[in-house]
């Protein structure tokens, strides 16, 4: 190409001058250039961090025997977990845990509270399986669920070892064992567990020697009571205000024997009677499962574990409703106060709460070496929960502060000694449910004062928010001590691809 000559002066001659193509750029040529810098300051160029719709499988290489064999195993894991207590969570990280151990990277979860589904995509050439198992009830169980999480650990353990993970043959001939094998204790030292655990409720209240007694045989009592409703077929919510009754029977029992001057000697409130029963009751429901499951982003499922709490809730209230109805109807006045504090005597908490996680874990047929280990880590929780209040912190608060260690203590038994994460964690946590403000509540809701709906709803609310104090403590305490002592690999994998809330790009 000919360059362009234009005139050129010099000394006041005119002559030729060669121009620079470079020298002179466009208007528009530059702020294309600008604009180019600017998008480059402000738009991204890595990949995003949630990949969608990206993954097509990557399973191929497993034969369709293999992928049903190890879909079969997976799905009763999961149901043997859902089923003995454990959060949907824990339960899919485990299934995804076991699923990878056997070469199954492709798979997807999908919790209910009612159900279990699992999938398997092995790519564009391969059929796709889906298989879903119906879980026929949840009854927290402890030893089973020991067992079935130590063959996870087996299973994982041989796959990362570089051989072969164990046979399928063999891993579910294990879990048959373990799910068929009879519990720990008889079913009597069930009911000694529920009695232990009012026993230890009432302690927390300073209550005397002859409150221990009440409380126990009203326990003993309400777990005989609800055996019997479970096997004749009574739904759930006429079992838990039956069983509400009973308590609260018990109790206007004793308030009858003061008004004629018959006191029981060491009775001085019997209103620890029916919160004992209340919190014997509230044990068994899902209140810290329905906080957990909403903490960790599976609102499905902690709706309905809430909707569940909320019934049972009702059917407990219904229960003393109709008790102190009928006793008003027959001239008795039954004035059972809800306003009663925690004990003054630090030493006889600590007992109590030690005796509360004993009685939880002998209702959850909990081995022994985990229950010894839950007993102390509900003294620990316990202490700092009274440091708490001693301090200054509000329920709530204190709950939450006290929590915390205990999940910490939880995760660590389990890393180091093998134990159940949910036994001790729960069992250390069970002495600060929040039994005494759903009281509160029911009791003032019972009133025929229409000013006090507020109150009712207030103490409603801070047994409500009391729950999720205690699992968000659980929660963190289990967090900071999984980036302190680590997780196994498959764990790590599993618990990132197990999170059930949204992860923004």
């Amino acid at each position: 190409m000919s360059e362009k000559v234009v005139p050129e002066v010099v000394g006041g001659v005119t002559g030729p001058q060669q121009v620079n193509p470079h020298a002179v750029r466009p208007a528009g040529r530059v702020g294309r250039v600008w604009r180019q810098r600017a998008s480059e300051v402000v738009r991204s160029a890595s990949p995003p961090t949630l990949a969608l719709g990206t993954r097509l499988g990557g399973d191929e290489a497993v034969s369709q025997r293999q992928a049903r064999a190890v879909i079969d195993l997976a799905l009763r894991v999961g149901e043997a977990m859902l089923s003995t207590g454990a959060s949907a969570a824990d339960c899919v990280a485990s299934v995804l845990r076991l699923m990878t151990a056997y070469g199954v990277r492709s798979a997807h979860i999908d919790v209910t509270f009612t159900s279990i589904t699992v999938s398997i995509h092995r790519g564009l050439h391969e059929d796709p399986l889906s298989v879903m198992r119906v879980i026929p009830g949840r009854a927290p169980d402890y030893s089973r669920l020991e067992g079935v999480q130590g063959l996870l650990d087996d299973i994982v353990a041989s796959a990362e070892d570089g051989d072969e993970a164990m046979p399928i043959d063999v891993a579910r001939a294990r879990l048959t064992r373990v799910l068929e094998s009879p519990h720990p204790y008889q079913r009597w030292v069930v009911t000694v567990g529920f009695a232990l655990l009012a026993v230890g409720v009432v302690m927390l209240f300073g209550a005397a020697p002859g409150m221990w007694v009440a409380a126990a045989l009203s326990a003993a009592l309400v777990d005989r009571v609800q055996r019997v409703l479970y096997t004749t077929g009574v739904a759930a919510f006429f079992t838990q205000a039956v069983s509400a009754a009973v308590p609260t029977t018990i109790a206007l029992g004793l308030h009858w024997l003061a008004s004629v001057d018959m006191p029981v000697p060491g009775v001085r409130s019997p209103s620890l009677v029916v919160i004992s029963g209340i919190v014997v009751l509230l044990a068994g429901l899902g209140v810290m499962g329905a906080a957990q499951d909403a903490l960790d982003g599976y609102f499905v499922t902690a709706g309905a574990r809430g909707m569940e709490v909320l019934l049972m809730t009702a059917g407990i209230a219904v229960g003393v409703a109709v008790v102190i109805g009928t006793a008003n109807r027959f001239g008795v006045d039954m004035e059972v106060s809800p306003f009663v504090a925690l004990g003054g005597n630090p030493l006889l908490g600590v007992v109590g709460a030690m005796l509360v996680a004993l009685g939880f874990c002998l209702s959850t047929y909990t081995g022994p070496r985990t229950t010894l280990v839950s007993m102390a880590v509900a003294a620990g929780g316990w202490v700092v929960f009274e440091v708490g209040l001693a301090l200054g912190l509000g329920g709530p608060e204190a709950t939450a502060v006290a929590s915390a260690p205990v999940g910490v203590a939880a995760y660590a038994v389990h890393r180091r000694l093998r134990m159940p994460e949910l036994a001790v964690g729960t069992a250390g946590i069970v002495s600060m449910l929040p039994g005494l403000a759903v009281y509160r509540a029911i009791y003032l809701i019972l009133s025929d004062s229409a000013a006090v709906v507020g109150n009712a709803v207030l103490h409603f609310v801070t047994a409500v928010s009391t729950g999720m104090a205690l699992a968000a403590g659980l929660s963190i305490g289990g967090f900071l001590a999984r980036r302190r002592l680590g997780l196994d690999r498959a764990a790590q994998r599993a618990r990132r691809r197990s999170r059930g809330r949204y992860v923004g790009d």
